[in-house]
């Protein structure tokens, strides 16, 4: 017998207070009664057919129902169970609302069109490793490679040639004939170069012209393809009608329409709030809290850890929730930042001095060294204007620079520099890009490591996951690469040398299972573990002063 999709709550749950109303699915702490509800859909996901070597992303959601006419006050408190996707190919594995739209019918209309894609992707396949395009690929770029070096060689020596007669110019005394002999030279070589080029142009579009016999239909098939997934990703989502909290309905296509991206991404409708709050509306049965949580192994590009709460995705999630939540709340992008560390709100003092501000350790005309606090910005972002931007052009309101060279991350603490003029912002900007700025950072990770004293060295690429900002993935195709050094020091301690710059690159290679797999203490992003601050701090800079050309260093001793 199948388990019911309605769960009723565990019995150490029913003394739990319910919350008057759904929290944020962007920013929360998980409810009581959801721990408890993932704790006893434990057996659900035991028998699923989830895969070895990736986990996947489950939601609870906890429900109330209407009330009977003999119930006085509250309604049955119940919980919902999701995943998000597809398990082993299937979106209605038992005890699990189902997909808004199951698209996966043996013989449906998604699943027809989809075969058909497949049989052009093997197709293009096989015409891609035909060992006649093969052979004429091999050919075109073997007369390329010639053809190139022959030229150059055919440069050479016509430069060769060139200084020679400059030698016979400036050592001997030549008559008219012997002049116009040296400039004769000089012209046929000229034209030999220009009929070199000409006749490697003519084999040249021979052999592209055998290619293109080859590509022409595999481009073909491509355009084929293009036009046939898009056209068959409108479908699918034409079929997503979604409801909201006042039984409104609306298609996918319109809620994305008015977003940046007119569209929706790839996948969206298929998380898990959608799931469940679309269930819940569809039944009548009111929400009360929700949660998102990863189990098992964490995926390949992203940082997930098992049994760890996160909240919905944004890009795919935060147009489609805004409908179906409606007013419930006040959705903007700045809310869904971790209210862990909050700046100062007020922007009207400097704050040197004061615990909470930042404080100068060097300065002259040209430019200021200051040790940031952990939970300051260093420039403003979209709602909060406090950051070390703001108190430095409050200082410095006359400045023609735009004062930030380098960032920290809010949660981050250590060392900045900042320029006051436009030419040291320059100059120091070229020492960053030149990579002769030199910095170490301190950390304390969530767990022990063994590990010797030796500097180590980890290169992940990395670049940003536009649909779940400000997260950063690992990407071997795409990615911009990313190196960090490292020194492990013993209890948890570990000093780390970024010898490139990206976004969150010291927190993701700490944390990602290709690197260390041992996320910085207090990260919320890409960590475990919660606790009172990110342990990373910008110990020590090394530079050059842009102006008077001394070799600076500065440090900052970990405050943790």
């Amino acid at each position: 017998m199948n388990p019911p999709i309605l769960h009723p709550l565990p019995p150490e749950a029913q003394e739990l207070t319910p919350p008057s109303q759904l929290n944020n699915p962007f920013s929360y702490k998980p409810h009581p009664l959801c721990l408890a509800a993932v704790a006893d859909m434990k057996p659900l996901i035991e028998a699923l057919p989830l895969p070895e070597d990736e986990g996947k992303m489950f939601g609870v959601l906890i429900v109330e129902s209407q009330p009977s006419p003999l119930e006085e006050g509250r309604g049955t408190l119940y919980y919902l169970a999701a995943y998000s996707g597809q398990i082993g190919g299937r979106a209605d594995w038992p005890g699990f609302v189902p997909a808004i739209y199951d698209y996966l019918q043996p013989d449906g209309y998604f699943k027809t069109h989809e075969a058909d894609i497949s049989k052009l992707n093997h197709e293009i396949e096989e015409q891609e490793n035909s060992p006649e395009r093969l052979a004429a690929l091999q050919e075109l770029e073997k007369f390329k490679k010639e053809a190139e070096e022959n030229v150059a060689a055919f440069r050479l020596k016509i430069a060769e040639a060139k200084a020679q007669r400059q030698r016979i110019r400036e050592t001997q005394t030549l008559t008219a004939e012997e002049e116009a002999a040296l400039i004769k030279e000089s012209q046929f070589q000229k034209a030999e170069l220009r009929r070199l080029r000409g006749r490697y142009t003519t084999e040249l579009e021979a052999l592209t012209t055998k290619v293109d016999i080859f590509e022409k239909p595999i481009q073909e098939m491509k355009r084929e393809r293009r036009e046939c997934s898009d056209a068959l990703q409108h479908w699918l989502f034409e079929r997503f009608d979604l409801l909201n909290l006042h039984g409104e309905h609306r298609l996918l296509t319109d809620i994305f329409a008015h977003t940046p991206q007119g569209v929706p991404p790839s996948g969206a409708g298929e998380c898990c709030a959608p799931r469940l709050l679309q269930y819940a509306f569809q039944h009548q049965l009111r929400p009360l809290a929700i949660a998102e949580f990863w189990y098992g192994p964490s995926p390949k590009a992203e940082i997930r850890h098992h049994g760890h709460f996160y909240p919905a995705c944004r890009g795919k999630c935060l147009p489609i929730l805004t409908w179906m939540l409606g007013n419930q709340f006040t959705i903007h992008n700045s809310q869904f930042t971790s209210n862990h560390h909050q700046s100062p709100t007020s922007n009207t003092s400097p704050l040197w001095g004061r615990k909470e501000g930042a404080s100068i350790l060097f300065e002259d005309p040209h430019i200021v060294v200051i040790d940031k606090p952990a939970g300051m910005l260093t420039a403003p972002g979209i709602s909060e204007t406090y950051s070390v931007y703001s108190i430095m052009r409050e200082r410095y309101p006359d400045s023609d620079s735009p004062l930030i060279v380098h960032r920290l991350d809010q949660a981050t603490s250590g060392l900045l520099v900042i320029a006051k003029t436009k030419e040291a912002h320059r100059l120091l900007q070229q020492q960053f890009l030149n990579h002769e700025v030199k910095k170490k950072y301190v950390a304390i990770l969530e767990k022990e490591m063994e590990c010797d004293e030796a500097i180590h060295e980890i290169v992940l690429p990395m670049r940003c996951d536009p649909l779940n900002r400000p997260y950063q993935v690992i990407d071997y195709e795409n990615g911009k690469t990313a190196i960090t050094q490292y020194q492990y020091l013993g209890n948890r301690r570990i000093a780390l040398y970024p010898q490139t710059g990206r976004t969150h690159q010291l927190r993701v290679h700490c944390a990602h299972a290709d690197g260390l797999g041992n996320p910085i203490l207090g990260d919320e992003l890409y960590g475990s573990v919660s606790a009172e601050r990110l342990y990373l701090h910008a110990e020590t800079i090394q530079f050059t002063h842009p102006i008077t050309q001394q070799p600076l260093f500065f440090e900052s001793k970990a405050p943790f």
